[in-house]
């Protein structure tokens, strides 16, 4: 019996607030996505807007907006542009091609990340993905996102473990960014998300 083609997750950056647009594709294409975003309750006219978009059933699902009941959420993303892609390497180099074709401005669509050395796509452990995702997903408020260009700095620090609350199980490090004592998450190349602080009773340092 072959084996089926190993799969990694990766990282894309798009321009033209197409983030949407290619999670929609992807997921049509049966692919596994993970877009960082927060999701907030429209009140009054907005929602109402909302509404009446969604129950046009001739239009695409539009996957700005998540329905609970009576009450609808836009998605609003937490890092501009940035989406991840459960992928094989000939599916990345497929979606690479996608990005790349000229919009009717000339322009390409977006990219790929690629490793330091630009000579093939950068692969995301799968234990950096998780941690990410842990701390976005965990619904804690005061989170800022850094590029890789502003979080190297910060770096360097005490390796810890949080032991309790909303983002039990999360590593990174512990580094004071602005003054505050701080646990910053990487995703090694393509992005950092720092908590709010932490008491140090929830901390626990990893060896």
């Amino acid at each position: 019996m072959e084996e089926a083609p190993l799969q990694h997750w990766y990282a894309l950056k798009l321009f033209y607030n197409k983030v949407f647009e290619m999670e929609s594709l992807l997921q049509q294409r049966g692919m596994e996505t993970y877009l960082a975003v927060q999701s907030v309750r429209l009140k009054g006219a907005a929602h109402l807007a909302a509404r009446k978009r969604l129950a046009d059933v001739s239009a695409p699902k539009d996957h700005r907006y998540v329905v609970e009941g009576a009450e609808i959420y836009a998605r609003k993303p937490l890092v501009t542009s940035l989406l991840f892609v459960y992928a094989t390497t000939a599916e990345i180099a497929e979606i690479d091609k996608l990005l790349r074709e000229p919009t009717a401005m000339g322009r390409a669509k977006g990219f790929v990340y690629k490793t330091a050395d630009f000579t093939t796509f950068a692969t995301i452990p799968a234990k950096q993905m998780e941690q990410f995702r842990l701390v976005v997903d965990s619904g804690a408020g005061g989170l800022e996102f850094f590029a890789d260009d502003d979080f190297t700095r910060y770096k360097q620090g005490s390796r810890v473990r949080v032991t309790s609350g909303p983002m039990k199980g999360a590593e990174g490090y512990i580094k004071r960014i602005r003054r505050d004592r701080r646990l910053l998450v990487c995703i090694e190349g393509i992005i950092a998300v720092a908590t709010s602080y932490i008491p140090p009773e929830q901390l626990e340092i990893v060896s």
